[in-house]
């Protein structure tokens, strides 16, 4: 194998798709949708307008943003082995693991799950966006005894999920938050979970098939359970003035801060600066700043004693705790709201469509002989 054939461990740099969704740009700290800046997105539009911007490549007019609406309203409802399915799951099941199987679950109520038409697979990602969200309402409920919540239709994404896990309507403030964090969450670029999605599809396998591996792949504590354990991390700190022994412990351990670093940004996540300054309002209307402050000053000390930035995992952890969101469902959520770009990957992989097939570079022994079993 020649030195430009050389492998890269974790496929560091090698560019494995050519896309006009999304564009990390790591070096200069800048997340692009289809041409528009996250900084943009994330205080002018909604997450149904960042959907049908990824999946139609242009923002919606008032009446596509309206169809668009009406159409996940409409998909939300699950077939009733799927409900069955998620209420006679183990005690002990954890929800990626619920989600994960439910989704698998959904394929085989579809009647036409293979087919490849471009179109009819658009068709199962809108149904899969909207179910999803009650998929994790449902087994969030069920796993606590209490009776399923039907979807509101007159609730948008957001306000429909946080009313499903809280049998209320959320407060506006909750719901922009959620909408937010979906907004941010949506897609980014060549991320794992996204590339299992592409590699699933592209052996022209099915909708459900790709979301599944990608559910499975995003579950990882190195991909989206990391915000979870940002949330563990500060729990166990416990207050403000134990994070500098703490995390000198750590850092002379060599233990992983969660949350801070990135694979692709070399400089600030440009989504955790939006997900801080709703933390601050948060924190303000609750008159509760304690896990904020912590927060901020780990990424401080970690800034200056190595080099690197808190990402996104790091402050939705802190504001999905201050909404009294289960620490447990912080990933569901990321999930819920990646749906949108794995499904939209996975549309694109299909109208340009080539199998997948990198190569592994053999390091093993060439020369072994086999010996008969009785000398062995």
């Amino acid at each position: 194998m020649s030195t430009s054939e050389a492998a890269k461990k974790g496929l560091e740099g090698i560019v494995a798709a050519e896309t006009t969704l999304s564009d990390v740009r790591g070096d200069e700290g800048t997340l692009i949708y289809c041409g528009y800046n996250i900084d943009d997105l994330a205080v002018n539009t909604t997450y149904e307008e960042v959907v049908h911007l990824l999946h139609q490549g242009h923002l919606p007019n008032n009446t596509e943003l309206e169809e668009l609406k009406k159409h996940l309203s409409a998909s939300r409802e699950l077939p009733g082995g799927v409900i069955d399915l998620i209420r006679n799951l183990p005690e002990k099941t954890l929800p990626m693991h619920a989600i994960r199987t439910a989704i698998s679950a959904l394929g085989c109520y579809d009647t036409d799950p293979d087919n490849p038409d471009v179109e009819e697979q658009r068709l199962k990602a809108g149904r899969l966006l909207a179910q999803i969200p009650v998929i994790t309402a449902y087994f969030h409920l069920s796993r606590q005894g209490k009776d399923l919540v039907e979807p509101d239709p007159d609730l948008g994404e957001a306000a429909n999920f946080l009313y499903m896990i809280d049998g209320e309507k959320p407060a506006k403030e909750k719901e922009d938050t959620i909408d937010l964090c979906y907004v941010l969450h949506a897609d980014h670029g060549m991320n794992a979970s996204t590339f299992s999605s592409r590699v699933t599809i592209a052996t022209l396998s099915d909708m459900y098939s790709a979301i599944t591996s990608a559910i499975g792949t995003l579950k990882g504590p190195l991909h989206g359970g990391a915000n979870e354990g940002v949330i563990k991390m500060l729990k166990e700190i416990g207050s403000l003035d134990k994070v500098e022994s703490y995390i000198a412990d750590a850092l002379e351990k060599k233990k992983k801060i969660m949350g801070i670093g990135h694979r692709v940004y070399k400089v600030l996540d440009p989504r955790a600066p939006h997900l801080k300054r709703m933390g601050k309002v948060l924190a303000a209307k609750l008159g509760e700043s304690k896990w904020l402050d912590m927060s901020d000053r780990i990424a401080e000390i970690m800034l200056k004693e190595k080099g690197l930035y808190a990402n996104v995992d790091f402050y939705s952890a802190t504001v999905y705790y201050e909404l009294g969101i289960p620490t447990d469902l912080f990933t569901p959520i990321f999930a819920i709201s990646r749906t949108a770009g794995w499904t939209a990957q996975v549309l694109e992989q299909l109208k340009n469509n080539r199998l997948i097939r990198p190569r592994g570079k053999y390091i093993g022994p060439t020369d072994l002989k086999v010996i008969p079993r009785s000398e062995r």
